[in-house]
């Protein structure tokens, strides 16, 4: 992804985020990239964490700590700031608490959309995101910053200081596990 001044008229293109910047006040700057990268970040933290109002909870940390960072990364790539502070935080958390507990109600995380989802969209959703759960933190931290938000392997290394092999390695296990998990789950279904 890569980012793209907007002005009234333009937009951007598919894969990208939209930055409004006015120029002279900061927190203007920051409130409009608040406003377009709340969302991608929503789905990026529930992605690695898997529940809602933690979720939440980290896109509000990281929005904090990205405006008080505002003059360093405001200019450059506030975005990926914002990323990396997701990825730290989730990290803390899971340190602090050392258990998570799944709910089984797979309804709660859409409680914000616009249109309702089909049976069989809801289905396959619950079924991606317990399979992404049911792998290691590691793991899913590789798959979903390589795979879902569609990083380089050096950029997936760099954002979680490892190497460009152990990203390799890491994904081509992590997506053998998906793989079985979901077959067992189409399996169980029949």
């Amino acid at each position: 992804m890569s980012e793209v001044a907007v002005g009234p008229q333009v937009q951007p293109r598919s894969g990208e985020i939209a930055v409004i910047r006015s120029g002279v006040d900061p927190v203007a700057d920051f409130t409009a990239f608040a406003q377009a990268s709340t969302p991608a970040l929503y789905r990026i933290a529930y992605l690695l964490c898997g529940d809602p109002h933690r979720a939440q909870d980290l896109v509000q940390l990281a929005l904090e700590r990205t405006f008080k960072a505002w003059r360093k990364v405001g200019d450059g790539d506030p975005f990926a700031y914002a990323r990396r502070v997701l990825a730290t935080a989730r990290i803390d958390t899971w340190r602090r608490t050392r258990r998570e507990v799944l709910t089984d109600d797979p309804g709660t995380a859409l409680g914000d959309r616009s249109t309702p989802a089909s049976d069989a969209e809801v289905a396959e959703r619950d079924r991606l995101v317990r399979a992404l759960m049911a792998l290691s933190v590691k793991q899913r931290r590789v798959v979903v910053l390589r795979y879902l938000l569609d990083r380089s392997e050096s950029d997936t290394a760099a954002e979680l200081g490892i190497s460009a092999g152990t990203v390799k390695s890491t994904a081509s296990r992590a997506l053998a596990r998906l793989r079985a998990l979901v077959a067992d789950g189409e399996g169980s279904r029949s």
